[in-house]
């Protein structure tokens, strides 16, 4: 089974955790660590011989375009993050359909080909956002990696979604970031915080069971996540230190072992694979599902 690997190519000071801190005002007078952080993501990748896809923002492209360049020219997928790490629900539809455009247009510029698909800020794709898919597909997108189906967390969130790649109405391609099923509840597995988390013997368990059910994996990871001298916010409240810098030593290693045990491909070969053959799943019909 090959999985798929996913990055969100964002800087230190662009999660949502660290917004009540740090506003958009402030990030160019941050001293930016994205550019190293990828590049030592991408030695780790090429010593595998693995390729993945890289959710890149708009506002680190526009910045950086050489790094943006620097990716494509490797073989991995370029598709985008948005234009700012702004959750969906924070946006008006206006605004969100600006940054999708924009971070869409930028990519396209730098690397010269289409860009497929779309990753939003923190999986913010939940029950009051869901106007935002067919802004999506409207954009040109045909791919979309934004639903996390699970319930009761606290930014993200659609619990009723199916946890394997599905088709909407509109036309657009859903591929959600892995989870197990335990007591018949989803549990996250394999991305961001969680492979940071878990130790790492629950992330391989995880993956073969998913792959035991016949589909790929889908892990995403932060360059910030691999570096462990990531500038610390001290005024930060304890939850948001714990989210934002537990086991951040740890990443590197945990990534050789997963890169080792186990096969990757971008998105976008699967895409090509798997498109006529997948299920189409209603909104209309299954939003009530979906609160729980």
């Amino acid at each position: 089974m090959i999985n798929f690997l996913t990055i969100d190519v964002e800087d230190w000071f662009h999660t949502s955790a660290l917004d009540p801190y740090i506003g958009p005002e402030q990030w160019d007078h941050l001293a930016p660590r994205v550019v190293a952080n990828v590049q030592r993501l991408l030695e780790i990748l090429a010593s595998h011989q693995t390729r993945a896809t890289f959710f890149i923002l708009g506002w680190v492209a526009e910045r950086f375009p050489e790094l943006v360049r620097e990716i494509d020219a490797l073989g991995h997928e370029i598709c985008s993050h948005g234009y700012r790490h702004r959750l969906i629900y924070h946006l008006a539809p206006a605004q969100f359909k600006d940054f999708l455009q924009r971070s869409k247009q930028i990519l396209e510029d730098i690397v010269g080909k289409p860009v497929r698909g779309y990753r939003a800020t923190s999986f913010s794709i939940v029950q009051k956002t869901l106007w935002a898919l067919d802004l999506i597909r409207e954009a040109g997108f045909i791919y979309d990696s934004s639903i996390f189906p699970v319930s009761h967390h606290d930014i993200y969130g659609l619990g009723g979604c199916p946890r394997f790649p599905f088709k909407f109405e509109n036309g657009l391609i859903e591929i959600p970031p892995s989870t197990i099923k335990i007591f018949g509840r989803n549990i996250p597995l394999g991305g961001g915080g969680y492979f940071r988390l878990y130790p790492y013997w629950m992330t391989r368990l995880g993956i073969r069971r998913i792959n035991r059910e016949g589909y790929p994996a889908m892990v995403y990871l932060h360059p910030w996540e691999l570096d462990p001298q990531c500038p610390r916010v001290t005024q930060a409240n304890s939850r948001t230190r714990f989210r934002q810098y537990i086991n951040l030593t740890k990443t590197e290693g945990r990534l050789h072992q997963l890169l080792s045990e186990f096969t990757w491909q971008p998105a976008r070969n699967y895409l090509n694979e798997a498109e006529k053959t997948l299920l189409q799943f209603s909104l209309t019909e299954k939003s009530n599902k979906m609160l729980d």
